[in-house]
């Protein structure tokens, strides 16, 4: 296992150097994107202004403050609470997110499918995982609001954060095949097989 401390655009060769059950903590722009986000862009044509080649993005619907835009929040909202959302309903749009926007790392909660996982492989992606229910330190992380894009469909927008020691993040499926669920699903498989075994039953 290893550590890696990475700030975003990422080349090909720092994403293909995360492995299962490294961690990563990231700085500088991370990306808020969600259902209805990407419903609108992959569904409904919509486009962005942001580039996010070379980025990460965090599958989260945050509770902001609408405030003046200052110094300390450009984009004329203040972090409430920053909590990330569960990434299975979105696996459909990490390959697009990748082959049409360049998309690096996909940062949830409870894992994505083989089709991601196939996808991270072919173009060099990594899952990144959080535990649920660390919304309240997820927060701190977040120094500010940057931007927002697509804001009529808050808070489904399209965020632009600025963060700062953002993790340590768990990396959970990696561009070499390696999934931590599947690693789990088969363990768990073969200690439910040897407890059936010592029981007498057949599994």
């Amino acid at each position: 296992m290893a550590h890696h401390e990475l700030s975003a655009p990422l080349s090909d060769a720092q994403v293909r150097a995360l492995r299962v059950n490294d961690t990563v903590t990231l700085h500088g722009t991370l990306y808020g994107i969600r259902d209805a986000t990407q419903i609108h862009m992959f569904d409904r044509g919509r486009k962005t202004r942001f580039e996010l080649s070379g980025h990460a993005v965090i599958h989260t619907a945050p509770n902001v403050k609408k405030v003046a835009k200052s110094a300390a929040c450009p984009a004329g909202y203040e972090p409430s609470c920053i909590g990330t959302t569960t990434s299975d309903r979105m696996e459909r749009f990490t390959l697009p997110l990748m082959t049409q926007y360049g998309v690096r790392l996909v940062i949830g909660k409870g894992g994505l499918r083989d089709e991601s996982l196939n996808a991270f492989k072919e173009l060099g992606g990594a899952y990144l995982a959080i535990i649920g229910g660390a919304a309240a330190l997820e927060t701190t992380w977040v120094e500010a609001i940057e931007d927002v894009d697509l804001d009529d469909l808050h808070p489904e927008s399209l965020w632009k954060f600025r963060v700062r020691g953002f993790g340590p993040l768990v990396v959970a499926m990696d561009s070499h095949g390696g999934s931590l669920y599947a690693q789990v699903k088969s363990d768990s498989r073969g200690r439910r097989a040897k407890a059936l075994a010592s029981l007498g039953v057949k599994s």
